[in-house]
């Protein structure tokens, strides 16, 4: 048989096997079958081992769940064909998505950023007047996004999340009345932007904004946008500026003033807040950054006090350095009347209070009466020294016209009016109701406390005698 074959085969050209029976017809069907689904599975495994985990693959994948789910929620043609059509297009334009760069270091990333996007960034007129290291963090956090004419990318009076930068195409503006019409408001060219006013004045989209040509834009989260205007406090105020001062042609934008005035007045005071916070728990490294983002050490809170003040109380020398280094006023008064310099005194920081006298701080006690009566009636003696070491009149009255000397002389607290009286209190000095320190200290009986008082209206009267003769 195998002779017949091959002489055949050679007379007639069909190979090393030729069937010349049914028998063997039917042989050769399976095996040139069995052929064939052995090579193609071969083939689809090579295939599938050569794109596996491919982007081909992903993109497969996720065409066949995007199907499934368009088929399971039944969504009509126009929105199928338009989900297909994006898809493709952000397919096609793998390449430029970020996360090609996800294993390079982030100041590479930084700095490709910063190559590719810089100079867009810096003629986005809400970006004008910023700083350099500001518009670096904006440019960082940029991702491009391509889409399709017809396009519609923020809806009017939805919420939005994410701000645009206009790369490449055309957008428009459009703002959508209740019948239905449109009104033209803007042309969007590259170097515009869009959703800013959304985010941050914390509105509903103000107009939708459709594709009109094949674009490329530039996408910064909310989060990341918010994040960095917190770091950077005056390019913050800048940019709620810029805002204000490109929308003055709209007269819907124009109804934000007040909003954005408002924000800005907000920003001033959770930034007073923050400096505040940073001197009262001594962190003095984020108390830096925050001056070096453009804080105003000056900046006083509800209740009128500076970081000073409470860097004073706590007795923090090196943020009482640091704050006068930059400006701070050390003779801030607060709602309550009280300085730097006092509140150093009060809580007994020494070394605190001497800086701020070497840079010209005094008390301004506006009520030093009432403060060193309170301190003779709580026996406070080191508050009632270092208040009258710091130069407190101890002749100062209260609503009563009453001093110091007369409360201590009332209570028989003898050791309390020495004192007054070795730095200048008058023995002789009447109150609302004519009475002197001397008449207290009669009346209330103590013999060691009259004693004092009698000597220093011996002393008194001297002195008097002496002024008189000359």
């Amino acid at each position: 048989m195998v002779s017949r074959f091959g002489n055949s085969s050679r007379r007639r050209g069909y190979g090393d096997i030729h069937a010349v029976n049914l028998r063997e017809m039917i042989f050769i069907m399976i095996f040139v079958s069995f052929d064939m689904i052995l090579g193609a599975y071969l083939i689809g495994n090579m295939t599938a081992l050569t794109v596996k985990g491919s982007k081909t693959e992903r993109f497969r994948d996720k065409m066949t769940d995007l199907i499934k789910y368009m088929n399971q929620n039944k969504l009509n043609k126009d929105i199928r064909s338009q989900i297909k059509d994006h898809l493709s297009l952000q397919y096609e334009n793998t390449y430029t998505k970020a996360s090609v760069l996800d294993d390079i270091p982030i100041a590479l990333r930084s700095k490709i950023s910063e190559n590719l996007y810089i100079e867009m960034v810096q003629k986005v007129p809400l970006f004008k007047g910023c700083c350099d290291e500001f518009l670096k963090q904006i440019v960082m956090k940029l991702n491009e996004e391509f889409f399709l004419p017809g396009e519609v990318i923020l809806e009017q009076s939805s919420a939005v999340d994410q701000v645009y930068i206009v790369s490449h195409g055309r957008l428009e503006e459009v703002a959508i009345g209740e019948n239905g019409s449109e009104e033209l408001i803007a042309n969007l060219e590259p170097c515009s932007i869009f959703g800013e006013v959304a985010v941050l004045c914390n509105i509903p989209q103000p107009y939708t904004v459709r594709v009109c040509e094949l674009c490329r834009l530039l996408r910064i989260e909310k989060q990341s946008l918010n994040g960095i205007l917190q770091l950077y406090f005056t390019d913050s105020r800048q940019i709620l500026n810029n805002l204000l001062k490109g929308k003055d042609t709209d007269l819907r934008i124009k109804q934000l003033e007040s909003d954005i005035a408002y924000l800005i007045t907000k920003q001033y005071s959770e930034l007073a807040l923050r400096v505040n916070s940073a001197a009262y728990h001594g962190d003095l490294y984020h108390l830096k950054d925050l001056i070096k983002s453009g804080a105003d050490p000056c900046k006083t809170d509800y209740d009128g006090r500076c970081a000073l003040h409470l860097a004073a109380a706590k007795g923090y020398e090196e943020i009482v350095r640091f704050l006068i280094q930059h400006g701070a006023n050390t003779n801030c008064i607060d709602n309550f009347g009280n300085s730097p310099l006092f509140e150093a005194v009060k809580a007994g920081h020494d070394r605190t209070a001497l800086l701020l006298i070497e840079d010209g701080a005094t008390l301004n006690l506006e009520d030093a009466g009432w403060y060193l009566c309170k301190a003779v009636m709580g026996s406070n003696i080191d508050l009632l020294k270092r208040l009258l070491e710091n130069g407190v009149d101890p002749n100062s009255r209260n609503y009563d016209l009453r001093t110091p000397l007369h409360f201590a002389a009332a209570e028989g607290l003898h050791l309390v009016a020495n004192i007054l009286i070795k730095f200048g209190a008058d023995v002789l000095s009447k109150d609302r109701y004519r009475r002197t320190p001397l008449d207290e200290g009669r009346a209330c009986g103590s013999k060691p406390l009259i004693k004092i008082l009698e000597q220093a209206k011996e002393a008194c009267l001297a002195r008097h005698m002496v002024v008189e003769r000359a």
